[in-house]
């Protein structure tokens, strides 16, 4: 890993680590994605029970949840920067794998690679997905979401740092592991969350531990500068607008 990658590796867990006891009660558009992942998980075709699963980046459980109610498993692992994410796994009865996705030992012959608003901060997001086709099973499915290049669109005209560096379309996702895979589905959605105030879309950023790319230190004046310029650019009768855009593939192992 280099320096820079390692960097914001760092920056990343201290931020979600942060925000751990926030998070899942701020993270609407977070959870929104991680049932559609499993709806569509179903909708292709997966058995209703796995030998073996690996979630990566499990948090605080959206995506856990819903994948332990809708599937059974003989063997969960969860995995997760922040050590807080431990309680997560406690919780559904798993194995926790506490690190750096792209670094540390996977399970092998996996049924299952589940991973829902994580691989967006990875520098190249196609080498965990070729790593993830590498470590499934024969047969094994694949259920993995992102984010999209619209995401936090009116951040990024504004100058900020805040996104996340693996910003990916669908067709990229798909493209990775076309061969190995069978790519049963993909799909995208932007969608915009709307908030009374600028200032409440940090907040939100904040209690969701989404800024951990970001590097600005807020002084009140460079908050209210930002403040103005938010409102003034994006304003409307509802509020003001951040913009969401998921993407998901659905994909199973051939064998």
């Amino acid at each position: 890993m280099d320096h820079m990658t390692a960097a914001l590796t760092d920056r990343v867990q201290r931020s979600f680590s942060r925000s751990f006891p926030s998070y899942h009660d701020a993270a609407g558009p977070q959870a929104w994605i991680a049932g559609r992942l499993v709806q569509e998980l179903r909708r292709g075709g997966a058995p209703r029970r796995f030998a073996s699963a690996f979630e990566l980046g499990c948090g605080t459980g959206h995506l856990t949840h819903l994948l332990c109610r809708d599937f059974g498993f003989g063997t969960l692992y969860l995995n997760d920067l922040a050590p807080e994410a431990r309680l997560t796994a406690q919780a559904a009865g798993a194995a926790f794998l506490l690190g750096d996705a792209q670094q540390i030992e996977w399970p092998a012959m996996l049924g299952l690679v589940a991973s829902a608003s994580m691989i967006q901060w990875l520098q190249d997001p196609a080498q965990l997905l070729k790593k993830a086709a590498a470590a499934l099973a024969p047969g094994g499915w694949l259920a993995i979401s992102g984010y999209g290049p619209e995401q936090y669109r009116e951040l990024a005209r504004l100058g900020s740092s805040a996104r996340a560096p693996g910003l990916c379309r669908p067709e990229h996702l798909a493209a990775a592991v076309d061969g190995p895979l069978e790519v049963v589905q993909t799909g995208e959605r932007v969608r915009q969350r709307y908030f009374p105030t600028p200032r409440q879309v940090l907040d939100h950023l904040r209690k969701t531990g989404v800024n951990g790319q970001a590097r600005k230190t807020w002084t009140k004046s460079t908050l209210a500068r930002f403040t103005a310029e938010y409102a003034r650019s994006f304003g409307t009768g509802a509020g003001v607008p951040l913009t969401y855009h998921p993407v998901w593939i659905i994909a199973r192992k051939h064998g």
